[in-house]
């Protein structure tokens, strides 16, 4: 079993060495001449249409850019403050989307609206709570047209600042950094290696009409995920990139906000039951069982503890985030594996901004 867990362990480090020193990062800022245009689906934002705007509004180096707010039938004060944030800027256009179309999930819908009324060649989906640097867009662009791909991923930061955000949320960018060579995925890209975040993703328009826009996605929880897979079976090429300098967001504020934010997503991430008990005890084996093993007086437990502390120290350096809470994987481990749980017990009945998912 040892020698197991640790050509495991040794394989994350390895991928997470990889990743460290090859990831791409957006840094090139010449002026983009093509046409942009951003799309950010909004239900109940009121506390973050200013903030979202303001940065839009601040963008600099694209000259033909256009932005498109969707209202997905928020119950709040959003589309009244849209209006008031984008007044006198012609660059900004809104879309009330009133009507969820059938079968769709809200989000995906509103997002399908924003893409039937855009005519760019790129396209750019945004989350409301994402703050972008006034180069975000022109070194996202810049980074999808320097690698030829189809689409790009930038990952933001992911701002935590409670304990239960701190033992979590960096899970997020570690999961994928470990795991994934993304080179290679970028080269020679598959369905079940690919690495996608909706909360900033830019796409070729004619790579997102040969996916028919959403429509491949339109049901699916895990929509990023989905659409790149989608891309991908459409013969496009694509790779989540370093998005960190250039965006960042606060996903949840409280830990009520993130068992319900993880627990409408989590049954879906590993496809079946039997995946999520793969993962369950991946997760179980190389962030807990170490911690045990150690305790229980066999020291190698320790060296198999230090391997994946480094993993997650390098992920946390690369996303801009605190190397010490490395230190904590084992405690964020046995909260991952409580929300897979929670999720699955959960799974169609939570409530997510006034909808059932």
């Amino acid at each position: 079993m040892f020698q197991i867990l640790l050509v495991l362990n040794f394989l994350i480090f390895a991928i997470s060495v990889i990743n460290f020193a090859t990831i791409r990062m957006p840094k090139n800022d010449e002026i983009v001449s093509g046409s942009v245009t951003v799309i950010v689906p909004m239900r109940n934002e009121a506390d973050n249409v200013h903030e979202c705007v303001s940065a839009l509004a601040a963008q600099r180096g694209v000259d033909n850019l256009k932005v498109i707010l969707v209202n997905d039938a928020s119950t709040d004060k959003t589309l009244e403050f849209m209006r008031a944030a984008t007044t006198g800027d012609n660059r900004f256009s809104i879309i009330d989307s009133p009507a969820l179309r059938q079968g769709w999930l809200g989000k995906v819908s509103a997002l399908q609206h924003g893409y039937d009324a855009a005519d760019s060649e790129y396209i750019i989906t945004l989350d409301a709570d994402v703050r972008l640097a006034p180069s975000a867009l022109v070194r996202a662009v810049n980074q999808l047209k320097d690698l030829h791909l189809d689409f790009i991923s930038p990952y933001p930061r992911q701002v935590a600042l409670t304990f239960s955000e701190k033992l979590i949320q960096p899970l997020l960018h570690w999961s994928w950094m470990s795991t994934v060579v993304l080179r290679l995925a970028e080269k020679f890209p598959r369905r079940s290696t690919a690495v996608a975040n909706g909360q900033f993703f830019v796409v070729r328009k004619s790579s997102l009409d040969a996916a028919v826009g959403f429509t491949s996605v339109k049901n699916q929880i895990l929509d990023d995920i989905e659409l790149a897979r989608s891309l991908i079976a459409a013969g496009c090429k694509g790779v989540v990139t370093e998005g960190s300098e250039i965006a960042s967001t606060r996903m949840y504020a409280s830990f009520d906000e993130i068992r319900q934010g993880y627990g409408k997503s989590l049954w879906k991430a590993f496809g079946n039951p039997i995946g999520a008990l793969i993962a369950t005890l991946f997760i179980f084996a190389t962030g807990i069982l170490p911690v045990l093993l150690f305790f229980s007086g066999y020291s190698f437990g320790l060296i198999l503890y230090f391997y994946i502390v480094l993993t997650r120290a390098m992920s946390a350096i690369r996303s801009h985030g605190n190397p010490l809470h490395a230190f904590l994987h084992p405690l964020s481990s046995a909260l991952l594996i409580y929300l897979i749980i929670y999720s699955w017990a959960k799974r169609g009945s939570i409530q997510w901004k006034g909808r059932t998912v």
